[in-house]
């Protein structure tokens, strides 16, 4: 008979003994040997009905083709801007794919953007030489103007916006700041200066506690304490499988700028 030893969200290390039997099945970052199922690196348990996998706790963000990031004009080449992406590897912003203007040959690009600016931009292709093309062009991508910019684990990012942009919604009605959280662990925060400090702290917040059940109630009560407000919080993201998709419309109100 298949036994199960951990819980949901339960942190597990490298060779630690997940399930015994044939009833369960291993997925990310979780092995077969012989009857068991074992973890192959330190991370958080997520049981999807019979399926074991384990999200690490930390690690650097790898592009993949349709996410949406933050990234920062690091340089301004021929061909467009070379950006970085909080990541071993670099990408490139075409210029046809930096703005909707005609662009003619041997324009000055510095009048679109300018080296150390921020944006929101789509990973559009991954080549197997890890060769980044990214996009600037579309709904909710554009330069970002003012606030500030932090980061955070990129593994935490799905809690940080939560199931349906649940958590990432209530961060903004406390504080009525702007918040583009980019699956690469850049967040820009764009508000009064004391209420972009509770967004801070609460995203820490996040970070430290997002293995602990009943992080949505924490993070309501610590909102309405350091705010002063009564939150109303619509859904909740505990009890939910790991979200690992970007709710675009859900994560950036500040289109248009």
């Amino acid at each position: 008979m298949s036994e199960l030893l951990i819980k949901e969200k339960e942190v597990v290390v490298p060779g630690q003994i997940l399930a015994n039997g044939m009833e369960y099945l291993p997925s990310h970052g979780t092995y077969r040997k012989d009857e068991l199922i074992l973890a192959n690196r330190v991370g958080s348990v997520v049981i999807d009905g019979k399926v074991l996998r384990t999200i690490p706790l930390a690690g650097r963000y790898l592009p993949k083709r349709n996410d949406i990031v933050v990234g920062r004009i690091m340089d301004i080449i021929s061909m467009g801007w070379r950006v970085e992406l909080n990541s071993p590897y670099t990408g490139l912003v075409p210029v046809r794919d930096g703005t909707f203007e005609f662009v003619p040959k041997g324009a000055d690009l510095s009048r679109y953007y300018e080296i150390g600016e921020y944006f929101v931009g789509k990973i559009t292709n991954v080549s197997g030489q890890n060769l980044i093309d990214v996009s600037i062009k579309g709904q909710g991508l554009h330069k970002l103007r003012g606030g500030r910019i932090i980061t955070v684990n990129t593994t935490k990012v799905p809690r940080i916006i939560g199931k349906k942009g649940s958590m990432v919604s209530m961060l903004k009605q406390a504080t009525d700041c702007k918040i583009t959280v980019g699956q690469n662990g850049w967040v820009w925060i764009s508000g009064e200066p004391a209420m972009e400090n509770i967004v801070v702290e609460a995203m820490e917040k996040i970070e430290k506690e997002s293995h602990i059940s009943g992080l949505t109630d924490r993070i309501k009560t610590f909102l309405e304490e350091k705010s002063g407000r009564t939150l109303e919080v619509k859904s909740k993201d505990d009890n939910s499988k790991e979200n690992t998709s970007f709710d675009e419309k859900s994560n950036d109100d500040s289109q248009g700028e």
